[in-house]
């Protein structure tokens, strides 16, 4: 072994004992051990106590403050979804995107429905010309009739072709009407301003009756959807007040339960509880959140907050007792407000220094 090395090894061990005195000098400070003694008399102890404020250590019934994740969504949701059986061709949209009432959501194969159209619109000016020329028939029997040129069964016949020519005419019409609504429905339009928070399918996708495209939803009425579990939504009462937390702003906000819904997951065994929120500047559907409530209590010794002094990883408390002021190590746990939970070190009655940061 060098030299040099031999001399480190003192110096390591001077360091760590010079770390260790400067604790117990500073323990045995806190403590009051450098007070000194005054002879044997009856000298009066100074009132600290109109010097700083105190508090006392009490015991009070606390709700156990949980928190559950949650996804921030619209009363107002929609479905965009085909009428009918067509491969998409374009989907304008992508989720986030605000849209307008009436902007185009996506567009469907319409090329079928247009060759039908054409056909169909072909069908109708045919049986237009037929229940026209029938229509002239009848007109011109029926004059003959009149004048007893044509038999009553002329006439008969005339009518009944007439009538027929016409309802074929009304046929035409109302299939070349339906194919122009279903040509309509290959153009999908926003119901109401919101904004999109799916898309489900793709350009090239098969678009079918009632299987969403998008999912819209309005920005207004907006609410925080929490799965709870069992055991605790049995304390949440629809109408009351309860603490919600929304990440992006890391602010907490009051709101109201607004719907429980009443079925239980078999899966999760938990509650789906919808909590409205108040108009936020800047939410939007999509945004993540916390609902953050008491589901069970338990007693706690609670002193106030400003009481706790920290010495690096430990939390200190000033006790009075005797008339001294004896520095005390505690362990805390929640905070309610001002006050802080004390886990251990203290006992209730105890009197404590509230702020010792302001003693006089």
């Amino acid at each position: 072994m060098s030299l040099s090395h031999e001399r480190q090894i003192p110096k390591r061990i001077i360091t760590i004992v010079v770390v260790t005195l400067t604790l117990i000098v500073l323990l045995i400070y806190m403590q009051g051990g450098f007070i000194g003694k005054v002879s044997p008399g009856t000298s009066p102890q100074p009132d600290e106590t109109h010097t700083f404020h105190t508090a006392t250590v009490t015991a009070q019934q606390v709700g156990d403050v949980l928190s559950w994740p949650g996804v921030v969504k619209s009363r107002t949701v929609a479905d965009i979804a085909p009428r009918l059986t067509a491969r998409i061709l374009d989907i304008k949209v992508h989720a986030g995107d605000a849209v307008k009432k009436g902007d185009v959501i996506a567009r469907l194969d319409e090329r079928d429905l247009r060759a039908q159209e054409k056909a169909a619109l072909a069908a109708l000016t045919g049986a237009n010309a037929q229940a026209n020329r029938a229509s002239a028939d009848q007109q011109r029997i029926s004059g003959l009739y009149e004048k007893e040129a044509a038999t009553r069964a002329n006439h008969d016949a005339a009518v009944a072709l007439a009538k027929e020519a016409q309802a074929r005419a009304h046929q035409a019409s109302s299939m070349l009407n339906e194919i122009r609504a279903r040509l309509a429905d290959t153009v999908l339009l926003a119901p109401f301003d919101g904004t999109i928070v799916k898309r489900l399918k793709q350009p090239g996708d098969m678009g079918m009756p009632g299987v969403p495209i998008v999912t819209l939803q309005a920005p207004r009425s907006l609410r925080l959807e929490v799965e709870v579990p069992a055991a605790c939504a049995g304390a949440f009462q629809s109408g009351e007040g309860a603490a919600v937390r929304i990440d992006t702003f890391s602010q907490i906000f009051s709101a109201t339960i607004d719907e429980i819904i009443p079925e239980i997951d078999a899966h999760s065994h938990s509650q789906l509880i919808k909590i409205a929120l108040p108009a936020i500047e800047g939410l939007k559907p999509g945004y993540f959140g916390w609902l953050q409530q008491a589901c069970d209590e338990h007693v706690a010794l609670l002193i106030p907050a400003s009481a706790v002094q920290y010495l690096g990883q430990l939390e200190i408390v000033r006790v009075l007792a005797d008339g001294r002021q004896i520095a005390r190590h505690i362990r805390t746990g929640k905070t309610f407000g001002d006050r802080i939970e004390v886990i251990s070190g203290l006992r209730v009655g105890e009197t404590i220094i509230a702020d010792p940061r302001h003693m006089r």
